[in-house]
């Protein structure tokens, strides 16, 4: 019977294991991603002789002047260009806005003559204009739609600009669970339109095609077609960035341009502080450089494929393992055992080395190995002890700032903490008592420290528990500030309310407060509160040993700038500010008292602020 139940947990744990594999956690995927980096570090670095990178960095600057240039510059360029013998010429520029110098015209009518391929940028906030795009033959069953990346809106270039251009692609990265950018979506989609990328929509230039094809079956997109281009995808329609490809790169304005020989061109940006760098698992790269990668991989045929029946062929060769290593532990010798291990780990491993030395093709070893070792090794007490330890440490990391009922689904759902940062959308809240100085002073008056300190305490305990009560976290204590958020780790629809409720709730108590502190002879007391809602980075930014949950973005500092706003005396008939961001996500009819416009640190524009009425 015992041996009866060690096979059983042995199968446990490896149908456990498998089942993680099959829900992909951030964890697994991520070491599957530094799997497949070790790959494509093998592949020997090739020279290019299709594509030519046109850079506009600080040599740039330093001969033509202040950045942006005027679109005659840029006319220029293309002129330069065009006299060096350059073939089909790109901009990885975007320009949204006309020229303060007025010369689109000028730009506009060289951009129609010679061909330009241009950049368009997808939008996350849902901003949209009109645009061009090319139509999509659809070959097989399923739609692309159901599968393509997808975005909420276009931002183009201004329309005597784009209306002359030969091509129009997105720039947009699809960034891994790890913030680095590995893959491409050569189509994407906007307002249920499929949008070629930069690097597609060049290709389909280059071959003088009028459209391209999308090759679908009903698990997603197979391929997409430019003849005399067939571009292997993944199920969502993106295609892997080969990092080993060497561009010959210039730095426009620094020398004399070389005969480019009729070499595609590409122009970007990548003087500091001009443009975002893309991180990659080879370091930052410009955006013009990942789309020069992902063209030269179209032209060259030369594509790293993850195949779309690449997940299911990966868990039947774990299961097929997984069932002879654990028939060899029960029924075998020891010796026969371990050369069923041993030989089950080499032929996956073999077998996945083959399929990518052959066809560049990318099946992942990491898991299968851990997989294998696990169940070999009968892992069940090391995977119990993880997972005790696990709830243990998310116990330890959020007792002091969830309400405990937030702590045991956090415990039941380790996953909501999955490594790595989650963007969405919070509201953040900061209180700070106002007039700290004369309760100070009181204190040193009377020697008493240590009375400071314990009203400081009553006071933020006071402040905690309505936090709480709503539902919000406590990320930190700053002397006497609170910082707190809503939405994370666990969603709250409603976070704004919440937010602003609280806010009125701590008024509410310090008001009560007060008079309990003017009994003990205590100065007076109030409470500034700034909130603020907006998009950030959450997460475990530690690893799943070490938490260290935290928020990165520009919208927690927008409310600490408003928290400092109204402890300052313009606005002190006002306790609590609100941004109109967070009154935006509040319901139409809440009841709140417009202040005004300001300006704040960090912020070019005015921000509208609101005072909530209780």
């Amino acid at each position: 019977m015992k041996h009866i139940t060690s096979i059983w947990a042995t199968i446990f744990i490896a149908v456990m294991l498998i089942g993680i594999r099959v829900s992909d956690p951030a964890l697994i995927e991520q070491l599957r991603l530094n799997t497949f980096d070790t790959y494509i570090k093998t592949i020997t670095q090739r020279d290019s002789t299709r594509v030519t990178l046109l850079n506009i960095g600080e040599d740039s600057l330093s001969v033509m002047g202040q950045y942006p240039f005027p679109r005659s510059t840029y006319a220029q360029m293309i002129s330069d260009l065009r006299g060096a013998n350059a073939g089909l010429i790109g901009f990885t520029i975007m320009f949204p806005e006309a020229d303060r110098f007025g010369g689109d015209e000028i730009f506009a009518s060289w951009v129609k003559d010679n061909g330009i391929i241009l950049a368009q940028d997808a939008d996350e906030n849902g901003k949209s204009t009109s645009a061009p795009y090319v139509g999509t033959a659809i070959f097989g069953t399923g739609n692309p739609l159901d599968w393509a990346i997808r975005y909420k809106g276009l931002v183009t270039n201004i329309p005597e600009i784009e209306a002359g251009a030969w091509g129009h692609g997105l720039i947009n990265a699809m960034p891994e669970v790890d913030g680095l950018v590995r893959r491409i979506p050569l189509i994407s989609q906007i307002n249920d339109q499929l949008y070629p990328s930069f690097a597609l929509e060049t290709t389909r230039v280059l071959s003088e095609k009028p459209s391209y094809t999308v090759k679908i079956n009903d698990i997603g997109i197979e391929e997409v077609i430019i003849r005399p281009h067939r571009i292997s995808s993944d199920a969502n329609g993106s295609i892997w960035i080969n990092p080993n490809y060497k561009f010959t790169e210039i730095e426009y304005g620094s020398n004399e341009l070389p005969d480019l020989q009729g070499s595609t061109v590409l122009i970007g940006l990548t003087a500091k502080g001009l443009a975002a760098q893309v991180p990659t698992p080879s370091g930052l790269r410009s955006a013009h450089h990942l789309q020069a990668a992902a063209l030269e991989t179209i032209l060259s045929g030369d594509s790293i494929a993850r195949p779309i029946w690449a997940d299911l062929a990966e868990i039947a060769v774990v299961l097929i393992g997984s069932l002879a290593i654990i028939l060899s532990i029960y029924h075998l010798p020891l010796w026969a055992s371990l050369l069923t291990f041993v030989s089950t780990l080499g032929i996956s491993i073999g077998g996945a080395f083959y399929f990518w030395y052959e066809s560049q093709i990318l099946l992942d070893i990491s898991y299968p190995m851990i997989i294998y070792i696990l169940v070999f090794a009968s892992g069940s007490f090391n995977n119990f002890y993880k997972q005790f330890m696990l709830r243990q440490q998310i116990k330890k990391q959020f007792e002091t700032y969830l309400d405990p009922k937030q702590v045991y689904l956090l415990q039941k759902n380790p996953e909501l903490l999955r490594l790595g940062g989650d963007r969405r959308e919070m509201s953040f809240l900061f209180m700070d008592i106002c007039g700290f100085t004369p309760i100070s002073e009181h204190y040193k008056n009377n020697d008493d420290p240590e009375g400071l300190v314990e009203l400081v305490n009553e006071f933020l305990d006071a402040m905690t528990k309505i936090i709480l009560n709503n539902g919000g976290t406590i990320d930190k204590y700053m002397g006497d500030c609170i910082m707190a958020f809503w939405n994370a780790p666990l969603p709250c629809e409603n976070h704004a309310e919440m937010a602003v409720k609280s806010a009125i709730q701590i008024e509410a108590k310090t008001n009560e407060l007060k008079e309990t502190y003017k009994e003990r002879g205590l100065p007076d007391i109030n409470v500034g509160t700034g909130i603020n809602t907006g998009d950030c980075i959450v997460g475990n930014m530690g690893s799943e040993s070490r938490f260290d949950y935290s928020v990165i973005g520009d919208a927690v500092n927008l409310a600490a700038r408003l928290e400092a706003t109204a402890a300052r005396h313009e606005y002190v008939e006002y306790k609590t500010i609100i941004s109109s961001y967070t009154k935006d996500q509040l319901p139409d009819n809440y009841p709140c008292i417009d202040i005004g416009n300001i300006k704040v640190k960090g912020k070019d524009e005015l921000i509208t602020i609101y005072s909530p009425i209780s």
